[in-house]
């Protein structure tokens, strides 16, 4: 799949005459073809369209870039070249770039080799990966189910005397091996008091009976991401950490009812944040109700406090309110959903009661 006509419909409407792609997740979403960090720049024209690379990519790229011009960049003549020229043959004066990516050396750089004006535009690119098409909503489900599967097969190793890192390593492994590209970002496994910690990273400590394990992970699949978080007991619960739990699974519940398109990302949070104060545990639940999933983990829009703007139909946020409580433990609940106009569609099929091991 790739998207550079949906980005060409829009050069007009942000005052620009071409669009210039070098960042690595904004570059995917136009060409549907991957390579990393800065190796490689897209450029869109209202008449044609340019993808530019250099001998470890070019032959991938000329296999999986379509509708585009594919071009090998060379020791002394590179991206900027490649731009100037195209800039010289369709008479191009206002290029947009990535503003919110681009550093300003390479800004400077381009400016200084290419005779155009340099306009920022990463809000075009923002603005259409926030809603989905019917192919980037396939991706999305295929890899939240490759990331369900792996979580049914980890229960049978969460017990006693096994470490987070051994977890967080074999959800890795099992998401690899059921058909994910890679992993959306390090799994985080936390148990006991380490659950107090929202970003945890996976250490040697050994689960023990009477802890909470939470798990955050993802995969990617043709380039999309899943995230889902489940909290899972050893043993026994305490009645503290039922009720913290079935906290948790109210706010969740009461932030995916209240998210729906045209509802400003503030009231989606507010709703969930509304439950967890209403139980007393207001000052540990410091994070958004959630965020934005597609080619990157973290992208807009943002069901969170400072989200003041209508959400849009067809976007996919996460769903994810916790409880932290410093030294002691944590619990997250984490679906993902996609919004639609009278309400939301959870894209998530594993259960979420209350599962003691």
């Amino acid at each position: 799949m790739n998207h550079f006509s949906v980005i060409r419909e829009k050069l007009d409407e942000y005052g620009i005459d071409a669009m210039l792609l070098t960042c690595e997740a904004n570059r995917f979403y136009a060409s549907g073809f991957h390579s990393t960090g800065t190796d490689g720049t897209a450029l869109v024209t209202k008449d044609e369209t340019y993808y530019w690379t250099d001998s470890r990519y070019i032959e991938a790229a000329q296999q999986q870039v379509k509708d585009a011009k594919i071009e090998m960049t060379t020791t002394g003549h590179g991206y900027a070249a490649f731009l100037s020229e195209a800039v010289e043959r369709h008479g191009l004066k206002t290029i947009g770039f990535e503003d919110e990516y681009m550093t300003v050396a390479e800004l400077k750089d381009y400016q200084k080799k290419v005779k155009a004006e340099f306009k920022g535009a990463t809000k075009l690119l923002t603005n259409l990966r926030m809603v989905k098409d019917d192919a980037e909503i396939e991706a999305l489900i295929s890899a939240q189910r490759i990331a369900e599967k792996a979580l049914a097969e980890i229960y049978n190793d969460i017990r006693p005397g096994v470490t987070e890192k051994e977890i967080a390593a074999k959800l890795t492994y099992l998401m690899l091996s059921f058909g994910a590209e890679n992993m959306s970002f390090d799994p985080i496994v936390a148990s006991g008091a380490n659950g107090s910690k929202p970003h945890a990273v996976p250490s040697e400590k050994k689960i023990e009976a009477g802890d909470f394990v939470t798990m955050d992970f993802g995969c990617i699949y043709h380039g999309y991401c899943s995230d889902m978080t489940r909290t899972v007991a050893v043993g026994h619960v305490t009645e503290e950490m039922d009720k913290v739990y079935h906290t948790v699974l109210k706010a969740q519940l009461a932030g995916i009812a209240a998210a729906k398109a045209g509802v400003p990302g503030c009231d989606v949070h507010n709703a969930a944040a509304k439950i967890i104060a209403d139980a007393g545990y207001g000052e540990y639940f410091g994070h958004g109700f959630g965020h934005g999933v597609g080619v990157e983990i973290h992208e807009s829009p943002r069901a969170s406090a400072t989200w003041k703007e209508p959400l849009p139909a067809g976007a996919v946020i996460s769903a994810e309110p916790g409880i932290y409580l410093p030294g002691r433990f944590g619990v997250r609940i984490e679906d993902c959903v996609i919004l639609r106009e009278g309400g939301c569609e959870n894209l998530h099929k594993a259960p979420k009661e209350l599962m003691i091991l």
